[in-house]
């Protein structure tokens, strides 16, 4: 675990002495300031697990300085000291947002203790956000099967599990990076902090920026609030990018600096603020031949790089396909409530041919669409529409039913909006019930 980071505001040194070399002592990191101005900025830029202020400060008091430190982030638990306390003053530094409220002098043994149980009410709270976070997906394990392939990239993944060091996840996509690296989170030191993930291939480079950096107000034009980044948010945990390879070489100095320093300004910002993530990055691409050409920064490379887990294929792997078929196919059988749907063994063998250009991804659309379509507990050759198979399909027959080409153009549209009845209804022109009101009697018809 990182060590507990606490602000100390006191403006008269002798008492910041033996407060700070007590801590110290006692496993804490002590950042120090002086007043109201300088509590705002350490606040600010150090982001403290709880934060202890003297009342009297030379341009202010704590009273003053409560609500603005709670504006910043309301999560931090403050502790006000006093030397001239009263249940009135109590009263009101609880009301303006303090946890605590100590008279001095105090005990040092005493502010240990309390600072102890702020800071675990405090984790606690976020462990129970982040177990709320992880009930409303299903946990998918990254490696299911039991290919060699397989075996050796989980022995490699458990060493890496427990590092800080970045990671990067190499593989094609839909093989599997994203499960990867929310395992590694989940099972390591920071699963009761915050995982973030961002897609760079998704962003332009204005909005990657200050959506990983975030920004203060009027830092440009429609910039009406400040902002905080996914790499404040994700302080203390895991930061999941996701295609770094395709991250906009102009943020890429940003993200090297937050590596090596631990340190970021949000847009239009002229101050530094500290950080502490632990960094997972995923890609498809080739990082060392876009550090040759000039395409990603090399040194950024070498620094994401300092442990690799590479992904394999689905093809490299043909033996799990049934293992992951099984897996999937019950996993939608009780969503859909039609309890176990197990494949053919002439199903088995065409999944297990097949090269798998998606990869999982892939053979999870093609079982999901075959199980929306067939109305029984098997699912036979037939079933199976492998989607890199589209462009070749047979044209539609002039020989069918109407019924029938209606059933085929259905079915098409499915597969092209990977079995998303939603999307499919979208383009087929009509709403999701009647869509699923035809499939439906379809299936009772088993055609």
């Amino acid at each position: 675990m990182t060590r507990t980071r606490i602000l100390l505001v006191d403006d008269e040194p002798g008492v910041r002495l033996g407060m700070k070399g007590y801590l110290t002592q006692h496993g804490f990191d002590v950042d120090e300031a002086t007043s109201v101005a300088e509590a705002q900025e350490g606040f600010r830029s150090h982001r403290p697990d709880v934060a202890v202020i003297d009342y009297r400060l030379p341009d202010g008091t704590a009273l003053e300085l409560l609500p603005r430190l709670k504006e910043m982030d309301a999560a931090v638990p403050l502790v006000v000291l006093t030397g001239h306390g009263s249940i009135e003053l109590a009263v009101q530094a609880v009301k303006e947002g303090a946890e605590q409220f100590l008279t001095k002098p105090l005990e040092l043994a005493v502010l240990k203790v309390v600072l102890e149980r702020l800071v675990a009410q405090r984790r606690e709270r976020q462990r129970l956000l982040a177990d709320r976070s992880r009930a409303v997906r299903t946990q998918v394990d990254p490696f299911l099967g039991n290919s060699l392939a397989i075996r050796a990239l989980r022995d490699q993944a458990e060493r890496v599990r427990e590092s800080d060091s970045p990671v990067l996840v190499t593989g094609e996509t839909g093989s599997g990076k994203s499960v990867l690296a929310r395992w590694l989170h989940e099972g390591g030191p920071r699963q009761e902090s915050p995982f973030v993930d961002l897609n760079c291939a998704a962003l332009s480079k204005d909005l990657l920026d200050s959506e990983l950096f975030g920004h203060e107000k009027g830092a440009f034009t429609s910039a009406v609030a400040a902002k905080p980044g996914l790499l404040e948010v994700a302080d203390r945990g895991t930061l999941f990018l996701d295609e770094v390879g395709d991250m906009d070489v102009a943020v890429q100095p940003k993200l090297l600096k937050v590596l090596e320093e631990k340190r970021f300004r949000r847009l239009g910002e002229v101050k530094d603020r500290r950080v502490d993530v632990r960094l997972v990055a995923a890609t498809h691409q080739d990082l060392q031949l876009a550090a040759r050409e000039k395409r990603f920064r090399s040194d950024l490379y070498f620094r994401i790089s300092t442990l690799i887990l590479h992904v394999p294929p689905l093809r490299e792997r043909a033996e799990d396909v049934p293992v992951l078929a099984s897996h999937f196919l019950a996993e939608m059988g009780a969503h859909r409530g039609r309890g176990q749907v197990e494949l053919e063994p002439d199903a088995e063998r065409a999944l297990m041919a097949y090269s798998w250009p998606g990869n999982i991804r892939e053979l999870r659309n093609v079982l999901e669409r075959a199980v929306l379509l067939s109305g029984t507990s098997r699912l036979s050759r037939s079933a199976l529409r492998f989607e890199s198979l589209l462009p070749t399909e047979e044209p539609l027959g002039e020989d069918l039913t109407l019924e029938e080409l209606e059933h085929r153009h259905i079915e098409r549209v499915l597969a092209r909006e990977g079995g998303h009845v939603e999307r499919a209804a979208t383009k087929l022109g009509i709403s999701r019930s009647s869509l699923y009101a035809k499939l439906k009697g379809w299936q009772h018809k088993g055609t």
